[in-house]
């Protein structure tokens, strides 16, 4: 049944002579609903999403990262600009005004049918809007559409202030839940559209946006203004904006909770598997992104699923298959974010006094107690010992465990399939057009279910990509507590049930117990960066980190670090074992938002320009 579903947002409606008979009868109309949808950004596209590998979190070989890519590699330009949505977004607010112009024209609906339909296209309206805002600041608010008639001068619209942006967009989201159902009803043909839920989620992202450092009193910005003089962003720090942030997450929670979302945990049935604590661990962690339509999953985008990326992501099995194997293992994460994961103790490895920070890139080799997360007696660096869950569970490396895809040798059943991935092995970069850039893969995309047959047999489980899931709520709560009020025991609260999920203790006793800066989340500036290095681990790999550096303003820190892996080519391990730049990013203060098309402000001078393009 949640199989069918899944291709509910690929319709697009035929093409109608008039819009007349788009709305003479509901199914007509129902299809002009669908292509109001039709218009979501294609969350996890790598083509099109630069929240995949536009950023520091994934790297590629330059051959075949795409254009997504290059925005990372430092080629964005305004003649042409990578991942523009600029026009994409407009035609469909214009479409979506179309719809809500239309739609009571309809003469075999009922009512509330109607209603609900009109706020789905209300709450798709204010995310449109959303994501014009986050990529390029203050822009146009279409409220409606303008005439035929319009004079000239009309079109030539202004950016709207950033602040009037914002407002509007909550205003649209707050109009679309007074009808919007609190649950899907019809999972078989409903699956991926808007419910009370997703609505409030989105309005406590949205605000959480709006209150922080990028949008909330940005200095660097106050130079952008009209023609008219009129200034887009307000220098000044709001921090009513947090409190009302706040509000909006704990709003979010309740009604979350209401429709029976949970943070979710592996179930199988009975007897299906007989799994050890760290491995089902493992799972809940995995599978909170890769199980479809799990208790967690607040909104998923149906239009983008899966299976492209979990081939891409996926490493090589078999060496004698290499030539045409379908899988690919070229996302690769850099360094940086291997120790980005805390230790085992649950702190950064670098605070915790327990792990020899100043020896992580020195040799290991891996006993009994590690064998199920590296390969028994394997040499490897310390980078890779004694981490929490999500780092086993979320990458790849040289002599990691790869659970649940399969076995490497079929005369060794009760062996682990292990990496090896040094220069010739198997899972290392020996072939110009695949392979791993930096060392490392990504376990979190690969679904447990997916088959490894014989020769280049492998069959994936698909899933739609999720958009916004509870610990993201939890997480965004915890974040706008602590900045409107500080640390208190309602911002561990929510910290700790997604540490809980991971197999970890509580910030508090996590601190006392093991980090040299205990009293690091009794302090406000201390817990922020606890908050956002949970947000960085926790939602790793699923597009929010691009986002959420660029909202904090760190992305000036951040991305102008080098991209650093292993030396890949090298075939013992004291050789391979040592840092390599791969390549030197940069980031500047115009980076943080796109440039406007230069052809969209010659057709309109009213349109200015983002600083320093």
């Amino acid at each position: 049944m949640l199989t069918a579903c899944d291709n509910y947002l690929d319709i697009v409606p035929d093409n109608v002579p008039t819009l007349d008979n788009a709305f003479t009868v509901r199914t007509q109309a129902e299809k002009f609903l669908h292509t109001c949808y039709s218009y979501m950004p294609r969350n996890s596209d790598l083509g099109s999403d630069p929240a995949m590998l536009g950023g520091d979190e994934i790297w590629r070989i330059n051959e075949r990262g795409g254009a997504m890519f290059d925005i990372a590699r430092g080629l964005m330009n305004v003649v042409s600009p990578y991942g523009d949505n600029w026009q994409l977004m407009y035609r469909a607010l214009r479409d979506c005004n179309i719809f809500l112009e239309n739609i009571e024209n309809v003469p075999d609906m009922e009512a509330p049918e109607r209603a609900r339909w009109a706020s789905e296209v209300k709450f798709l309206k204010a995310y449109y809007h959303f994501c014009l805002v986050r990529m390029y600041g203050p822009v146009p608010i279409i409220k409606e559409n303008l005439p035929i008639s319009a004079d000239p001068d009309e079109v030539k619209v202004m950016r709207d202030p950033v602040d009037s942006c914002f407002n509007y967009i909550v205003d649209l989201i707050d109009e679309s839940l007074e009808y919007l159902p609190t649950e899907i009803a019809n999972p078989m043909d409903e699956l991926g559209r808007v419910t009370a839920a997703t609505a409030l989620a989105m309005k406590a992202k949205v605000l959480v946006t709006a209150a922080s450092p990028l949008f909330n009193g940005n200095t660097d910005q106050a130079a952008l203004k009209n023609p008219d003089g009129q200034p887009l962003f307000n220098p000044t720090f709001d921090p009513a904006k947090w409190e009302r942030a706040a509000q909006a997450c704990k709003e979010a929670i309740e009604a979350c909770h209401d429709a029976g979302f949970s943070l979710y945990y592996f179930q199988p049935e009975f007897g299906q598997y007989n799994l050890t604590d760290s491995i089902t661990t493992q799972m809940n962690i995995r599978n909170s992104l890769c199980e479809k339509w799990n208790s967690e999953i607040i909104w998923a985008n149906t239009q983008t699923n899966s299976s492209s990326i979990q081939v891409l992501a996926t490493t090589f099995i078999d060496p004698q298959y290499l030539d045409n194997w379908p899988l690919r293992g070229e996302l690769s994460p850099p360094m940086k974010i291997a120790e980005m994961f805390y230790s085992q103790h649950g702190v950064p490895i670098e605070e915790d006094k327990t792990w020899n920070y100043g020896s992580r890139y020195s040799l290991r080799e891996a006993t009994e107690q590690d064998e199920l997360y590296i390969r028994k007696n394997f040499v490897t660096a310390g980078l890779h010992f004694d981490r929490e869950p999500r780092f086993y569970a979320d990458l790849g490396f040289d002599g990691g465990i790869w659970y649940g895809q399969g076995k490497y040798d079929d005369k060794k059943p009760d062996e682990l399939f292990y990496l090896e991935a040094m220069g010739g092995q198997r899972n290392g970069s020996n072939l110009s057009d695949r392979g791993t850039i930096t060392g490392y893969f990504i376990k979190k995309y690969i679904h447990y279910q997916n088959v490894i047959g014989t020769g280049t047999n492998y069959s994936v489980t698909s899933y739609p990509w999720p958009i916004i899931r509870l610990a993201d709520v939890y997480l965004l709560y915890a974040e706008a507590l602590n900045e409107s009020a500080g640390p208190s025991a309602e911002v561990y609260k929510y910290l700790d049930l997604v540490r809980e999920r991971a197999g970890l203790a509580g910030v508090e006793e996590s601190w006392a117990d093991y980090s040299s800066n205990p009293d690091k989340p009794k302090e406000k500036d201390g817990l922020r960066q606890i908050i956002q290095q949970e947000r960085l681990i926790e939602l790793a790999f699923e597009g929010h980190r691009f986002w959420d550096v660029r909202r904090w303003k760190d992305a000036t820190r951040m991305l102008n670090q080098p991209i650093v892996g292993w030396d890949l080519k090298q075939q013992v391990a004291n050789a391979y074992y040592r840092p390599k730049v791969i390549y030197d990013q940069t980031f500047g203060t115009k980076d943080y938002f796109w440039p406007i098309k230069d052809e969209y402000i010659v057709v309109n001078r009213n349109l200015v320009q983002n600083i320093g393009w």
